[in-house]
């Protein structure tokens, strides 16, 4: 079953993403969960830093496609599931008061991509891989999911990931902007960092993310017309001939409809 773990250790968390033989793909109730986690964890004020990973050597396979016959077929429930489920539980990591260390494996794509976007460290094994690749299955990125992508790479690198949807190694993931180093052994890597982290006050490591934040430019909320206009694509033949081959395991046919 799928799950999000936290252990708790001296002065560092451990979360843990797990979804076994799905490479840890987010389904709805890991994104709950992971709300749910992080905000417990923002209110624990004994905690230094926290460590973000996937179970089995796979960081995470984006979302559940499986799921979306259910959770987002239209638009009301398109909207519900990317702005009252995904969105809230990025905010909720992204708003933790502790600092956050992704340490990634294996695949990072999609949804565990816009994960480690929130995070403020992101280490990486050479082998990880990384990418957007929705543009196959026939839907954009939901505008809260871009804009931790956004942040980090630019205009220009954000634009090349989503059109292209290409699937890339994690030396040009660092170049992108979207890691700071990579390591032949992440977890010891990450551990080490958090230690480092953890010896620093804890007050003016709160501050600086706040500061951070705070003087980081963002664009305005979209209105409310705008934002009903993104998920029309959840009534095109598109979308639906993307997810269904997906499922079917064959390339998409796409007509533009």
């Amino acid at each position: 079953m799928s799950d999000i773990f936290c252990l708790i250790k001296d002065q560092l968390a451990f979360v843990t993403l797990s979804n076994p033989g799905k490479l840890n793909a987010i389904d709805v109730t890991m994104w709950n969960a992971l709300r749910e986690q992080f905000k417990t964890l923002t209110q624990n004020e004994d905690l230094r830093c926290v460590i973000i990973k996937g179970a089995d050597g796979n960081f995470a396979a984006g979302a559940d496609i499986e799921e979306f016959a259910t959770v987002r077929n239209n638009i009301s429930d398109g909207m519900f599931y990317h702005n009252d489920t995904v969105a809230l539980a990025l905010q909720a990591i992204s708003e933790c008061r502790h600092p956050i260390i992704a340490a990634i494996e294996g695949i990072c794509v999609g949804g565990g991509l816009e994960i480690a976007c929130t995070c403020d460290i992101r280490i990486a094994a050479p082998d990880a891989r990384f990418g957007i690749p929705i543009n196959r299955l026939g839907f954009p990125l939901a505008p809260e999911e871009l804009r931790g992508l956004l942040e980090l790479t630019g205009k220009a690198v954000a634009l090349e990931i989503l059109l292209e949807g290409r699937v890339f190694d994690a030396i040009e993931a660092k170049d992108k902007g979207l890691l700071h180093r990579l390591s032949d052994d992440v977890q010891k890597e990450a551990l080490a960092t958090a230690l480092r982290i953890a010896k620093g006050a804890p007050a003016a490591a709160r501050i600086n993310k706040q500061l951070v934040k705070r003087l980081t430019a963002s664009s305005a909320p979209l209105s409310e017309e705008e934002a009903h206009a993104v998920f029309a694509f959840l009534e095109t033949k598109d979308y639906r001939e993307g997810v269904a081959s997906f499922l079917d395991k064959r390339p998409p046919k796409f007509t533009g409809k």
